[in-house]
């Protein structure tokens, strides 16, 4: 990433929004505050900032909306904020195109290191390594057609809109069709080694690959759970 990394927080608690940017700022980045969704999605389209830490539970349009029609136009990084511990508001952030969730209380601290591991990510790129090795020219795998130096997929000759997490995923299983990844290997690969973060966001991107993929997860044609060890992407019939 070129230049110093600019971070949005959103959040309506100005006492929140303080302290982070304080932490932020001293860990070097530049720092956005926005008190509501309207003001960020705004903020987001005229400064593009590299990431938003965005707090679920804004007035007016909610952290959910904000990120629905943030994925419209922009590519940042989000990190969801929940006072919440439910598991379906997690799920429901990670759904509408969140990359992680973090839940109140936390440790400042804790989210200086997750916006800095988050950031040492190639967005828009496959999978560190893994996907590396694939063919510089578009390669098929059954339905599936993928061209990684124009991060485009089609899928039956229709092209799929992919988030670049999404896109990691698939790339880091089609790169070795039928090998198996656990759900580490793949925080490893499509994350990076330095997440800390809870491993249940790969089945949460997984399941929303699968929907945009068509499938059925009792019948996969493309993307098998091989229970208790992980993931893997059907080998092309010969």
């Amino acid at each position: 990433m070129v230049g110093v990394p600019t971070i949005l927080v959103v959040d309506d608690e100005l006492r929140l929004r303080e302290l982070l940017h304080g932490y932020l700022t001293q860990a070097g980045f530049t720092v956005l505050l926005a008190a509501d969704g309207v003001q960020a999605l705004d903020l987001t389209r005229r400064q593009r900032p590299d990431l938003l830490v965005l707090d679920l539970n804004l007035p007016g349009l909610d952290g959910l909306e904000v990120c629905r029609q943030l994925r419209t136009f922009s590519e940042a990084y989000v990190l969801m904020l929940t006072a919440r511990a439910e598991e379906i508001d997690r799920v429901v952030g990670l759904e509408v195109g969140a990359d992680d969730y973090l839940t109140k209380p936390f440790s400042p601290r804790e989210l200086v290191a997750r916006v800095r591991a988050m950031l040492r990510r190639p967005r828009g790129a496959g999978a560190s390594g893994e996907a590396a090795g694939a063919p510089a020219e578009p390669w098929a795998l059954g339905p599936l057609r993928i061209d990684d130096v124009r991060h485009e997929v089609t899928l039956d000759g229709a092209p799929l809109t992919l988030t670049s997490t999404e896109y990691g995923l698939l790339t880091t299983l089609a790169a070795h069709p039928g090998r198996v990844f656990t759900r580490a290997q793949l925080l490893e690969r499509v994350w990076g080694d330095d997440y800390f973060g809870d491993d249940h966001v790969v089945d949460v991107h997984i399941a929303n690959l699968r929907k945009k993929l068509g499938e059925e997860p009792a019948q996969p044609r493309l993307i098998e759970t091989v229970r208790g060890v992980g993931y893997r992407l059907k080998p092309a019939a010969p």
